[in-house]
């Protein structure tokens, strides 16, 4: 078959697939491996949480609880918000990266790319700064509105595989900023394009009003993934460009 000029044989669709998916399950088994055998230091990580509580207290950014007791009696929009943090990240994230995969392959290397870079980083982070996430701190009035709601989520990733102690950065914002990126840019479609700029800004609202993450957690899980996409570019660029069509025409 031709598409564009270019030879494509249908094994040759298989076969991206294939390697594409073997590549990004093997880093994201990895990325819960690896934060699942991390030690959690339980201590240091509720320390470096008054860390960033106390530097949110001294740029007066610390509203996380008054913003969450505002939400609280409100419970269609709890329902809201735990349903965007627990369904809008993972299958947002696959379902992209099948989208830009099918239909925009040549732009996959680059948002791949930035999964894994700002991925690696945030491991390091994580062993190195453990943080403890709002949810643990109910003395400051923190509501773990998600396991309240139910406790599926966190059966699906029990604390056993993964590192309870990692909220800085929140790559759950940094890796759906990246898909949104990715959304805003490629989609030919208005209603993709408002996707791609609205999903990050809600999953920003979730991770803080579900007490999963502090709000300079998103912010770094933010600069992170940029960081990511930016090394991701740079590696693009050093590669001879290729010449591929979309796995779907």
């Amino acid at each position: 078959m031709h598409i564009g000029g270019i030879a494509w044989q249908p094994g040759d669709r298989a076969r991206t697939v294939s390697r594409e998916i073997l590549i990004v399950a093997t880093a994201v088994f990895l990325y819960f491996l690896v934060r699942g055998f991390i030690d959690g230091r339980a201590d240091l990580a509720f320390d470096n949480s008054d860390r960033v509580i106390g530097f949110e207290r001294s740029i007066g950014l610390f509203v996380e609880p008054d913003l969450q007791a505002r939400i609280t009696d409100h419970g269609w929009l709890v329902d809201v918000l735990n349903g965007i943090y627990m369904y809008g990240h993972w299958p947002v994230v696959v379902g992209t990266l099948i989208w830009i995969l099918a239909w925009h392959r040549p732009a996959f290397p680059l948002f791949r790319n930035a999964l894994l870079i700002s991925g690696a980083i945030g491991l390091v982070i994580f062993a190195s700064f453990p943080v403890a996430p709002p949810r643990f701190l109910a003395d400051l009035g923190f509501i773990d509105t998600v396991t309240e709601h139910t406790n599926a989520y966190r059966v699906l990733q029990p604390p056993g595989f993964t590192n309870q102690y990692a909220a800085m950065p929140s790559l759950h914002l940094g890796w759906n900023l990246l898909m949104g990126i990715a959304w805003a840019t490629l989609s030919t479609s208005r209603w993709g394009k408002v996707f791609g700029i609205a999903m990050p800004v809600l999953m920003f609202l979730a991770i803080v009003l579900t007490a999963n993450h502090y709000i300079v957690d998103g912010i770094a899980g933010g600069l992170l993934a940029l960081i990511g996409l930016v090394g991701a570019s740079w590696l693009v660029r050093r590669k001879p460009a290729v010449q591929e069509p979309p796995l779907i025409p």
